[in-house]
This record gives structure tokens, sequence and C-alpha cells, in this order.
């Protein structure tokens, strides 16, 4: 390559100014070969080819018939030192910015000048990522004695690369500022496809899991052999722009601003629209690659909002994730890949999602949607691939079956396999509920209890049929599961007994998911409260977690080991000051009062009940009239949405299963004050409690009370005859649904009462609540 004259003046200015560092000047342009090979400018191996061969030539020019035999190496180096030199003066003057270049220079003499004021010669919010990587890697590179000189720019950088890879939601900000490094960063970028933000479920996860690398040692926990988390990868959320401008879907972003039910109207059509379309082909590409390096394992493909996750809104369950068996042929993967990814996008657009960004003032914030990529936590077991255990776990538990909890312990959520029967109300399944005060302290009382109101199906991965499956625990699980030891009971009848040591034999009916084992010792229940406090301290607020297990060690006592899915600050209910129970209150007026599982707060004014009887709820035959329940409850919520109401019904709102309870979701039930569920004695069994759910995170978020009412308790007032007897206003309210008043009543309290309206109170503390008709209205703290 041959100078250019007209270049001169730049090598000119800047071979000038180093020759102000006689010394130093060695060390400065090391590093800006170190950055002409990072951009890219020229690789190692052509410069170093370059330096040879322009090295020769000036042996020629300079009389040298046999450069190899005429001139000696300490010649041969000196040389070859002076064309490396102008080599570097020239490609860097002609390549790069000349501030770059007074960088270095205050960078080099720093180190020799450590109390000079280190000045930051650009502006991070507008360099280029790879200019703020270089500078932030020399920072922290620096020795620690100099280190406080530069701590103050290497933050801002940080806080910089945060805001456009990660988020920039201030409050994470603040937070993620003091645990991310460089380092992490640079982690994250690598496994990054496509441009954008990786969004806030996976922000998270790597915030929390950071916060844990430097806290937990403190409390004496091995993070490196007791906390992991999952092999992630993370689309950027800009790809959604360019998937959307591909497949000219952007018709369908104004969903947002439709009545509601043109909004459920058209989602059919828009889902698929989103399901015939084709993802970027550069990202087909990076995914292809992604799956190569992974090989077989199971994924999951996670939605990661830049809305998820946040302090106020946590969006649980409104957007989806979908498990990939990864068992077929590369093509089958990657489409199945794909079109995973194509579904998490859809449900942007879902009524249920569009409707909570409306309710928590979202509507206008421009939605991108990440997606966080994961290697599935779990072993293989025969052919089907889950974890020990999966769960939920809460760092403030929200409410008590006894009056011994202490609250500020937390509750875990906890299944055996993947953790979606944690999160969901599903069939007639029953997660264990911890209280990290007192783990072995159940809701349930009895072996009976125990035997029902415990798992009975697993979710996993089989590997052979290339599906996720729900299955019964007694086909998955044999006295030879390695984990058995820690996870199962041994039904003897009359009484339930934990799996001390590992028995001869054992029927498949005599297993019960208790996790007894595991709870009996303090080695885990201790890992859990700690995790959980440690990160409600840096958060400064409660939070909860999702996360995975895998058994070390069952004997002599269990041993685990534990992936962290996800973290977000937990949203409490506004209940404001204590409220009493009151005791003047006239027998006649009381409606129902409970005493178990009871919220705190207080809600007055209620006008109108809309009442399911469960007695006749359980006895309707046909499926599809219990869907049609839903609907009307929905259809209800939009009418009465500008007055005070309560719904009350069968134990399991929210369920999947439509014969324990009414389906519905957030969209169904937002405006309404307090969602009772009642539950009418069956054998002496106890309803699950549906808080660590995503539905009561919904209740949660909406400030929703959730309140059982246990009718056949002989300590407990339940007025059955006024919710029987009282008229029913549906037929006005919605006359098309008039055919459906026979399960679905609304009573117009006012117009039963004699004017007066319904008040509830509720003191978590006591563990007590009253529904009274009263003229006064009781001020709410929530309101």
């Amino acid at each position: 390559m041959n100078f250019d004259l007209h270049a001169m003046p730049k090598v000119l200015r800047l071979y000038l100014e180093l020759s102000q560092y006689p010394i130093l000047a060695k060390r400065i342009r090391h590093r800006m070969r170190e950055e002409l090979f990072a951009r890219g400018v020229i690789s190692p191996d052509v410069f170093e080819q370059e330096v040879t061969d322009k090295a020769i030539q000036s042996q020629v020019r300079e009389g040298i018939i046999n450069p190899l035999e005429e001139e000696s190496p300490d010649i041969w180096q000196e040389r070859t030192q002076q064309i490396r030199d102008h080599l570097t003066d020239f490609y860097f003057a002609y390549n790069l910015p000349h501030d770059l270049f007074e960088r270095i220079v205050q960078e080099v003499v720093s180190r020799r000048l450590p109390d000079r004021e280190v000045i930051l010669s650009f502006n991070p919010e507008l360099a280029p990522w790879d200019l703020l990587f270089a500078q932030g890697e020399t920072y922290e590179n620096y020795p620690p004695e100099h280190r406080s000189q530069v701590q103050h720019h290497l933050r801002e950088i940080i806080v910089v690369l945060i805001k456009a890879m990660i988020s920039d939601q201030l409050s994470f900000v603040r937070v993620a500022r003091e645990y991310f490094t460089i380092a992490d960063l640079k982690a994250i970028r690598a496994h990054r496809i496509g441009r954008g933000k990786i969004g806030g479920k996976a922000a998270g996860m790597l915030l929390a899991y950071k916060i844990l690398q430097r806290e937990a040692g403190k409390r004496g926990i091995d993070v490196e052999r007791s906390i992991t988390i999952p092999d992630s990868w993370y689309l950027g959320s800009d790809v959604f722009y360019d998937f959307h401008a591909n497949n000219s879907l952007f018709r369908f972003m104004n969903q947002k601003y439709k009545r509601h039910e043109q909004m459920i109207a058209d989602y059919p059509q828009a889902y698929n629209a989103y399901l015939n379309s084709r993802l970027p082909d550069y990202v087909q590409g990076q995914l292809a690659a992604l799956l190569e390096e992974v090989g077989t394992a199971p994924l999951i493909v996670r939605s990661s909002s830049l809305l998820e996750d946040n302090l106020d809104t946590s969006f649980a369950g409104k957007y989806d994730s979908f498990f990939l068996p990864n068992q077929g042929t590369p093509e089958e993967n990657l489409r199945a890949l794909m079109n995973a990814i194509i579904r998490v996008y859809a449900s942007v657009i879902r009524p249920e999602a569009l409707i909570y960004r409306e309710r928590m003032g979202l509507t206008d914030y421009d939605e991108r949607m990440a997606v966080l990529i994961q290697k599935v936590e779990g072993e293989r077991y025969g052919r089907y691939f889950f974890p020990a255990f999966a769960g939920v776990g809460f760092s403030h538990n929200p409410y008590r079956w006894s009056k011994r909890i202490r609250r500020e312990e937390g509750l875990l959520r906890i299944v055996t396999g993947l953790g979606t029967r944690a999160v969901d109300r599903v069939g007639r399944d029953y997660p264990r509920m911890v209280a990290l005060s007192h783990p072995e302290l159940r809701p349930e009382r009895g072996a009976g209890m125990l035997r029902r109101y415990s798992q009975h199906y697993i979710d996993v991965i089989d590997l052979e049929e290339n599906e996720v499956r729900t299955l019964p625990i007694r086909e998955v699980l044999d006295i030879n599961y390695p984990a058995l030891g820690a996870i199962i009971s041994v039904d003897r009848g009359g009484y339930v007994q934990p799996l001390n040591s590992r028995p001869l034999s054992l029927e498949p009916d005599q297993m019960i998911v208790t996790f007894d084992p595991l709870l009996a010792y303090e080695e885990f229940v201790s890992l859990m409260r700690d995790v959980l406090g440690i990160l409600e301290e840096a958060y400064q607020r409660p939070v909860d977690i999702e996360f995975a297990g895998e058994v070390l060690a069952t004997h002599p006592r269990p041993r685990v080991r534990l992936a962290l899915l996800q973290c977000r600050s937990l949203t409490r209910l506004q209940d404001g000051q204590a409220h009493e129970i009151p005791t003047d209150v006239p027998q006649e007026d009381i409606l129902f009062t409970a005493n178990e599982q009871v919220p705190h707060g207080c809600v007055s004014g209620i006008r109108y009940i809309i009442y399911v009887d469960p007695r006749t709820y359980a006895r309707i035959p046909e499926p599809h009239t219990r869907i049609q329940i839903g609907r009307v409850i929905g259809r209800l919520n939009q009418v009465l949405g500008e007055e005070t109401f309560i719904l009350m019904g069968p134990g399991r709102w929210g369920t999947s299963n439509i014969q324990l309870g009414v389906k519905v979701t957030y969209a169904d039930i937002y405006n309404t004050r307090v969602l009772i569920e009642v539950a009418h004695a069956d054998g002496g069994s106890i309803p699950e409690v549906s808080y660590g759910t995503h539905f009561f995170q919904d209740l949660v978020e909406a400030n929703i009370y959730p309140l059982p009412l246990y009718p056949d308790d002989p300590s407990a007032i339940y007025r059955d005859d006024f919710f029987t007897g009282a008229p029913n206003s549906l037929p006005d309210l919605l006359p098309a649904d008039e055919g459906l008043a026979p399960y679905v009543k609304v009573i117009d309290v006012p117009a039963v009462a004699k004017g007066r309206t319904l008040t509830i109170i509720m003191n978590g503390e006591e563990d007590r609540a009253i529904g009274y008709l009263t003229e006064e209205a009781v001020r709410d703290p929530a309101s």
C-alpha cells in the first residue's frame, strides 16, 4: 500500500503529538493497534504481513541485495518496529477519529499519573458500542488503586449500555448499574440475535443472578455450587419491527385502540396472519446456528417484552411461552423454533394483553417484543425430560393459613416436573404450598386431605414422541428415580410417611408428592429464604421468582442446585391502614364471615353481587353452558364497569378445568373489587388457594381482593337464603343472556336491602372478614 501524500497532514499531526511522549509512545501505539484490530479496520495477520513486506522493500531501497543474510536480527527488529509504528499512525489517522487517539493517550498517561483527573473525551450517549465496550474494558482492567479515578466514567458507560441493550426503565437501571460489569454486558451481546433490547423477563433473570453472585456469599451460600441460570439467547426487540415490516403486519398494531368487542372479534384473523408470516432471513440463519450449538437439548421460547416484569406491571401470563422438545431433524427443529417465536409475537395483540395494558395505563407505550430462548432445566429419566422440582417463590407471603406463619419469610408453590403446574390453576391437581417460616405446616389436615390435595399429574417433555405431555405421576416416577427420596412420601392408608430410605418395592398408588423429605432439612428452606431475602433487599421491595431445581443427592440429606428462571418485583394489594372488624353489626345484616386465608383491605358501597351458585354449577351437564357462563361474566364486567360490584362463585375461579370453576381470564374480571370463592364441604376438603399463580397476580395488580368462604364451617356465617332468594337482574342488564339466568344471578343489593349497600372488611392479621349491609360508606384506603 502506497502512502497518500494528501493524507500526510493527519498522519503528521498524529506523529507530532506522539513525539511529545517519547517513552509512552510504544504503549500508546499498542493501544492504537488494539483499536484498529477490534474495530475491523485491518486484521492482525494482514497488518503484520504488510509490515514484513514494507520492511523488505525498505531493505531493497537501502541497497541490501540479500535481506535474509545481510542484516542482523537486531537491525531487522528495529526496522520492522519503525515500519510497524508508521503503519499504525497511518491506519489510525486515516480510519479512526482523532478524539479516540486523545482518549487513548489520556488513558495511558493516567496509568502513569494516577492522581491526574481522567476526562472522558467522547459522549457515551452518542458513541458507538464498540467504543463503549473498548473503553469500559480498559477502565475495568485498571489496577484497584487507580480504579477510583475512572469509576464515574465506567458507571456512565455501563448505564448507557444497560439502557441500550437491556432496559431503559429507570427503576431497573438504578439497581442494575450497581451489579452489571462490562464483561457481563459483552456476554449478553455475544448471545443476542438481531438488534434492540433483550426485554424485561431476560433482564430480571440476569439482574437477580448478578445480585446473588455478589451478595449470597455474605450469607455463607456457595453460589457456584447452589445457584445457576439456564443457557440463554436473546432475540432483540428490534427484530419485532423487522418481522412486521417484512410481512406487512403493522395494520394489526392499532388493535389496542379498538373497542374490546372488536379486539376479540379481530384476533383470530390477525393470529392467522402472523402464523402465515416469516422471520427475516438474517434471523433464520442465526437461529439455525443456535440450534447447531445446542444440539438436541430441549428448549423453551419465552416472551420478554419491554413492558414485562416492571415494578408495577408484571404481565404475568399475558404473553406466550412454548417448550420445544427439539428432537426432530435440523429442519424440523428450526421450523418449530421459528413457529414458536412467531406465536410469541402474535400474543402481543391478544385481547387479554391489550386490555391489561389499557387498565395499566400503557396503551400508548411502544410495545416491542423481545424473545428469550433457553435450554430447559432438567434431566432425562427414561424417555422423559423434566426437572426434579420447579415453582414460584414470594419473598412476602400474601396469605396465611395459620397465625404461626410469618409473612416476611416468604412462600413457595412447588411441583415436580415442568413448572407450568405451579403457575396455572390446572385440572384436579394441587402444588405443595410452603410457608418458609414453617415449611412443614400445611393447609391440609389428615392423610385423606394430603392425598387429595397433592400433585397427581406431571408435565414432561417426551423425547421419543418429540412433544410436551401431561401424565399421571405414577407413569413417570418409580422406585429407581434418583430424586424420589426428596419428593415422595408413602401413603400407609391411615397416615403418610416420608420416604426416609429407599424401599425394595413401592406400589405406584402409594406415592404422594409432598416434598416432605426435602423440606424436613434446613438446607433447601434456608437457601430459598436467603435467595428471596437477598433479592428483596436489593430491589428494596418484595419480589417473586420462578425456579427449577436438581436434586444432587438424597442421602444422608437432600442436596439441591437451584436454577433461577425469572425475577420481578412483587405487586401488593394497596390495602392501606388496618381495619378493625366491627362487633356491633346486627346479626340479620351479616351476609357472610370468613376466618381463613383472609387478605387485608376494605371495600364499601358494593351495589351488585354477581353470583354463580356452586351447587347449581356442579350439576350443569353440558360443557358449552359452563363456557358460556364465563363469557357472560365478561360481558357483565363491561356493563357494570362504572359500578362497584363483586363476584361470588365456585371455588376455583380462573381454572382451565371448567368442571371445577368458572373459566375466566383477566379480561373478564378486571372491574370487580372482590372475587369470592365459595367452597361447600366435600368430605372435609379444602379448595386450592390461588396465590402464586398468574391468575392471582392478575387479581393483585388489578387491586381485586380474593376471599375464600366456607359456608359449612360452623364457626362462619353464610346467608345462603339471601343469595339464592334475591331477584335476578341479569335479564335487565343483558337481555340477550336471559337464558343463562338459572346459572348466573346479578343481585342489586340496594333493591333487595332497602337502599343499603354491602361492605366487606378484611383483617389479614386476624384472618377475619365480614360482609354486611350498611347505609354508611366505610372509607376504602385502596380507592
